[in-house]
């Protein structure tokens, strides 16, 4: 088989980078130029769903169907079903674009969640990875939310409770994977670099945040304008920032590629912080506090995970060169920009549309820095010293 289709990671990161790039420039003309969409949803739901669950559907996807072997024990999916998987993925985006039908274009959006729920689930169960098993229950989720999107569409689910749903999920998953991941990384990385003070192992603060970041997710996709839901976000945002100062990133200011996960992870607890200001102030605009989680928790944590993965599970050095430090650059400008941006007065639409412009850079640039290794074969030691 092609290296292409050889793990998830290759082909759903590289499309989802490229399909961030060109969404982005589409919903600045769409918004700016009044054009319209043949699909069935309005210009900002298009927007929206596509950054959901198209954008961030692929690169969860991709990283799952590559952590799942490490999980399980279990080889991965490719070839053949791993193709046939990135074909459902495409059929959704025509679909969500072009198919004017509404139920159509649902149909043919839903087939590619629903078959990937049924994937990882055969896997967990299959490799009796209960562990592993909330993640599992978080893509359902999302599935479950693209869904209640596409009804809201048709007019048979309350307004935006699909999109608050896979928000919810999206910042339970950064939650739960960068708490795994990003301690794990740093406590390695300083003690080759001869650190004695490390991150502090998982305990009761830790449990808290997450326990608090998941009733607030609750209350805000089910109650989002009552006070509790305000007071949870706060709660769960400061829980958050807490447990990412015991994780000693500010020592890993040499290491970009180490540095951008702390970053993205702090990006979640400004975003719970300012949705739950945002109830209860006039001052916050909801649309500041969305962009904080989406473009710059979302945004960052992923292009940080997709790096990393792309270069490690490709045989290269995990570090970052002068295009992966442009990439991280460009992505957290963006997000900077574009989370000021209600708060830019007669600035609104330049800050708007260079905060746009950035953020879709990086991961343009992304796609093309990474496509000759996600095209191409594993490297061997030699090439890699090379």
């Amino acid at each position: 088989m092609p290296p292409i289709l050889q793990y998830g990671f290759r082909p759903f990161f590289f499309l989802a980078a490229l399909h961030a790039g060109v969404a982005i420039p589409v919903w600045l003309a769409v918004y700016f130029a009044g054009h319209i969409l043949p699909g069935p949803f309005p210009g900002l739901a298009w927007h929206a769903h596509e950054m959901l669950f198209g954008y961030l559907g692929a690169v969860v996807t991709g990283f799952v169907l590559t952590a799942i072997p490490n999980w399980t024990g279990r080889l991965p999916l490719s070839g053949w079903p791993l193709a046939g998987l990135v074909a459902l993925w495409l059929v959704g985006r025509v679909a969500c674009a072009f198919v004017a039908e509404p139920v159509v274009a649902a149909a043919a959006d839903l087939a590619f969640p629903s078959v990937l729920a049924f994937v990882i689930w055969r896997e967990v169960v299959a490799g009796r990875n209960w562990k592993n098993a909330p993640v599992a229950a978080m893509i359902t989720l999302f599935g479950v939310a693209n869904a209640l999107h596409h009804a809201e569409n048709l007019g048979l689910a309350r307004d935006a409770l699909g999109l608050r749903l896979a928000l919810g999920a999206a910042a339970m998953l950064i939650a739960l994977i960068g708490g795994r991941i990003i301690p794990s990384f740093t406590r390695n990385w300083l003690v080759k670099a001869g650190e004695t003070r490390l991150p502090v192992s998982f305990d009761r603060i830790d449990k808290a945040a997450l326990v608090k970041t998941a009733l607030a997710a609750g209350f805000w996709v089910a109650v989002p304008e009552s006070a509790g839901a305000g007071t949870a976000m706060a709660a769960a945002g400061t829980l958050l920032a807490a447990r990412l100062i015991r994780w000693r990133g500010h020592r890993t200011d040499r290491e970009p590629i180490l540095l951008i996960l702390h970053v993205g992870y702090g990006w979640l607890a400004v975003a719970l912080l300012l949705l739950g200001a945002s109830n209860v102030w006039d001052a916050v605009p909801e649309s500041a506090a969305l962009h904080a989680l989406t473009a710059g928790a979302i945004g960052t944590m992923t292009l940080a995970v997709m790096t990393r993965a792309s270069l490690g599970h490709t045989g290269r050095e995990i570090i970052a060169d002068r295009a992966v430090v442009a990439i991280y650059c460009a992505v957290s400008l963006g997000a900077v920009l574009r989370v000021a941006a209600p708060f830019a007065g007669e600035w609104y639409a330049k800050v708007l549309a260079c905060g746009g412009a950035l953020w879709s850079a990086a991961f343009l640039l992304f796609a093309l820095r990474l496509a000759p290794i996600l095209f191409r074969a594993r490297a061997t030691s030699t090439s890699r010293r090379s």
